[in-house]
């Protein structure tokens, strides 16, 4: 029978079951009756499989034998699986609270949003951080802080990687030993006064063994302390991800996104406070380059943008419905593209691969009779199981879309307590 919680039994039972969930690997977990498989390559964003085996924290198997053995199986009742979403531009403060919008829980929700991995563009809400007077000491100190508190702790089994160091004139090698052996993954030049200090920032880049450097692009933030950033610096700087490209909240000229599409490698951030305007023609133009690869996603929240836990869907949704990408290729940008741009090994379903990945399709009502088919409508999925290094987070349905048709659900496994 398929795995429902009983009404009368209420939400205790269900986050008593989600908590032993969280504090266990389960040995091998079956999906099976796939509908649509994405892989979250983009460069071969679907492929033909119908069931998965999960062992531990991996992908043991794709298409196993139908007579595999498990010690739990799902029937994703022909929803799609895609890769958990890799959110690469949020701006945390202190764990689930971000003063910016004096929001409690935001984490949580955007995992039932789809987002399993999230990685902070800086802890720069902190409240009392004067913008005007930042030194090397106090930014690196708050960035081990980060990664310390905020990013130690799975919240809601999230992959949370805090920690990015707001870069800032002053710093020398033991900064950056500082941030490499806290565990930092990511710094960030947004309030640097880039065309003064050329040597200096080139220097940072060269000091980072292994951390990689995003920039704030474009005009001014909501703090309005950061730097206008556009293609004359992007050239010359050559970080590793160009935040916000498209508008972070302000996109920088459709001349200069022209020129660093057709002029520079790395990679090229959307964002969720972007203007549409702009992400239709940065992906229009990547597309026509064939070079959606360049192209990562987040919401950039929270932040005056406000608290999104479904942004990265919204953003899947646009880029496919509006700016004319195919569903799967939306779903890369927002999973593998994002992971790999950011040296995670996470956001591509492969054997071996980290089993994070969601369950969704399309909602009652809903255009699309697939989940293709809704994203290319634009319409927001539902999700019912979302899963964290072969962990159940989520099971049935999530608490921030609707259901889906079609609810995926455990077949007569000893682990749950409604069989």
């Amino acid at each position: 029978m398929p795995c429902r919680s009983p009404p009368d039994k209420g939400w205790t039972l269900r986050y008593d079951f989600l908590e032993k969930q969280l504090g266990r690997a389960v040995a091998t977990t079956l999906i099976s009756n796939i509908g649509e498989f994405f892989t979250g390559d983009i460069k071969s964003p679907t492929a033909d499989v119908s069931s998965l085996l999960i062992e531990d924290e991996q992908i043991k198997t794709l298409n196993p034998p139908e007579d595999v053995a498990c010690d739990t199986a799902i029937d994703a009742e022909s929803c799609a699986v895609l890769p958990g979403l890799v959110d690469g531009h949020i701006h945390p403060v202190f764990g689930e609270w971000t003063p910016a919008q004096d929001s409690i829980g935001w984490i949580t929700n955007y995992m039932h949003g789809g987002s399993t991995t999230m990685i902070s563009a800086s802890e720069l809400h902190t409240p009392g951080l004067d913008y005007e007077n930042l030194t090397a000491d106090l930014v690196t100190s708050l960035a081990e802080v980060a990664r310390a508190t905020t990013g130690r702790i799975r919240w809601g089994g999230v992959k949370v990687h805090a920690g990015t160091c707001l870069l800032v004139p002053g710093m020398n090698e033991s900064h950056f030993d500082r941030l490499a052996d806290a565990g930092a993954i990511l710094t960030k030049f947004i309030f640097f006064p880039l065309e003064d200090n050329k040597e200096e920032a080139i220097r940072y880049t060269e000091w980072a063994r292994g951390l990689r450097t995003k920039v704030h692009t474009g005009g001014v933030s909501r703090s309005g302390s950061s730097r206008v950033c556009g293609f004359e610096t992007l050239k010359w700087l050559q970080p590793d991800i160009a935040a916000h490209v498209s508008g972070g909240p302000i996109p920088m000229s459709d001349e200069d996104l022209d020129l660093l599409v057709d002029n520079t490698e790395f990679a090229l951030e959307i964002c969720s406070s972007n203007n549409y305007r702009s992400t239709y023609l940065v992906t229009q133009r990547l597309k026509e380059l064939g070079r959606l690869d360049r192209m990562t996603m987040g919401t950039d929240t929270p932040g005056g943008t406000g608290v999104i836990p479904r942004g990265m869907l919204r953003n899947i949704l646009f880029l496919s419905s509006i700016c004319e990408i195919s569903p799967g290729e939306a779903i890369a940008v927002a999973t593998g593209n994002t992971a790999k741009a950011h040296g995670l090994d996470v956001g591509i379903l492969e054997e071996g691969a980290p089993a994070d990945l969601v369950s969704a399709g399309p909602v009652k009502g809903s255009a699309g009779e697939t989940l293709s088919d809704a994203i290319a409508h634009g319409d927001l999925p539902g999700i019912s199981f979302v899963i964290i290094d072969g962990k159940v987070i989520v099971e049935t349905r999530s608490e921030q879309t609707p259901p889906p048709m079609q609810i995926a659900h455990f077949i007569d496994s000893p682990g749950c307590p409604f069989c």
